[in-house]
């Protein structure tokens, strides 16, 4: 199994190189995994040693950064090498200030892990959730270097408990400690005889309260918000957008925030033309005429985690497709939480809903009755609230047992 998988990553790096003639995201990919060895050669001192934080893309990074954020406070001296395998997480967080290092991850073959352990000095290593690269591991592993996945999540159909799955079984003993998110996933583990397994749950929700303790009021949003109903709408795509349009449209008593998870132009456009209340663009918005929109349309990144508070009800966006995207940024601000049907693999959609802090809706007449509801009540996002406290501290727990406090 061991020389299929090897066959496996060499072709794997084969494709990526060849994809990147046609695909920019695998050009990025690919240029970038060779411009590892640059950055590596060029900006590592090879008299440190390393912390080695390794997440797949930018969902992995949001969950290693609560660590890496206490690492750096409590220990600031330490210097921290992170790695990206996808360039939608790279791209974003190349420049990330508490990392000393930040650099694609070369393709997991023999050659790639033996030449980058041996020019980092790699005090220890610390995978997030899914990440299980073979000869990373086992290097590691042989180099006695302790090695740490952490936010991990496992589920019964997962080749790690198949009978065939003996291979991938040997990854997961190359780690010196596991930290689960529930209990289900320590059981499992104990299934395959794995035992160094402490339940820490999610540093997400760690995350998400740093972020929104930070996070700035935005003076024209609080403008147009002021002593208003408020649906915000995040990461939304067109059948969401049917569904939330037509309420708004049909109630005056409400305003809406909407960010759409594609921002170009003609999807812009789109949302506009179906709009019969007064509208602007965030980008257009001023502290002198936010009073005058009913609806306001987010046209950039990065602000949504923020608009959040400014919400009675927050809408998730991605239900009627590939699954919801994240809710936790929202029920953060302690208000009921909804979204669409496809939501079943996500934790905390499912933990939300049976403390009566989330909700899913199948259609029209449901968000309809389901809204009106909510805005009756005074307290709807109580549950959520008590969710979110009950939830944080993964992050503390992770840094004893890793780092010693």
């Amino acid at each position: 199994m061991g020389v299929l998988y090897n066959l496996t990553m060499h072709c794997y790096g084969r494709i990526i190189a060849i994809a990147s003639c046609f695909n920019k995201k695998a050009k990025k990919r690919h240029v970038g995994s060779h411009n590892t060895w640059t950055i590596i050669e060029k900006d590592i001192d090879r008299n440190a040693k390393y912390v080695w934080f390794h997440v797949s893309s930018l969902g992995e990074f949001e969950q290693g950064c609560p660590v890496i954020e206490k690492l750096k406070k409590e220990k600031p001296q330490t210097k921290i090498l992170l790695t990206f395998f996808s360039p939608s997480g790279y791209e974003i967080r190349k420049n990330y200030a508490n990392a000393d290092v930040v650099c694609y991850l070369p393709i997991d073959t023999l050659h790639n892990v033996k030449k980058f352990i041996s020019l980092v000095n790699i005090e220890k290593a610390i995978f997030v959730k899914y990440e299980f690269w073979g000869n990373f591991l086992m290097e590691l592993k042989r180099h006695e270097i302790p090695t740490f996945i952490i936010s991990a999540i496992f589920r019964k159909n997962q080749i790690f408990f198949k009978i065939y799955g003996e291979f991938f079984r040997k990854m997961l003993k190359c780690f010196t400690h596991i930290f689960v998110q529930d209990e289900n996933s320590r059981k499992l583990l104990k299934t395959i005889d794995i035992y160094k397994v402490t339940v820490a749950g999610d540093t997400r929700f760690d995350r998400v309260n740093s972020i929104a303790q930070q996070s700035q009021k935005i003076s024209t949003v609080e403008k147009f918000a002021e002593q208003k109903n408020v649906i915000v709408a995040g990461s939304t795509w067109k059948t969401d957008e049917d569904l939330l349009l037509k309420y708004f449209n049909e109630n005056e008593n409400i305003k809406l925030i909407i960010a759409p998870h594609e921002i170009h132009q003609s999807h812009i456009a789109e949302i506009c033309n179906n709009l019969k209340r007064p509208y602007s663009l965030y980008s257009s918005l001023t502290t002198d005429n936010a009073a005058n929109f009913d609806c306001v349309i987010i046209d950039c990144f990065g602000i949504l985690s923020s608009i959040y508070r400014y919400g009675k009800i927050a809408y998730i966006g991605g239900g009627f497709g590939a699954g919801i995207h994240n809710t936790l940024e929202a029920a953060i601000y302690e208000i009921p939480v909804v979204w669409g049907t496809n939501y079943m693999k996500f934790r905390e959609a499912r933990e939300l809903i049976a403390c009566g802090g989330g909700f899913s809706i199948a259609d029209y007449q449901q968000l309809k009755s389901l809204f009106d509801n909510l805005l009756a009540e005074p307290n709807a996002g109580m549950k959520t609230g008590e969710y979110i406290k009950a939830n944080l501290g993964a992050a503390e727990t992770i840094f004893e047992k890793v780092f010693g406090g």
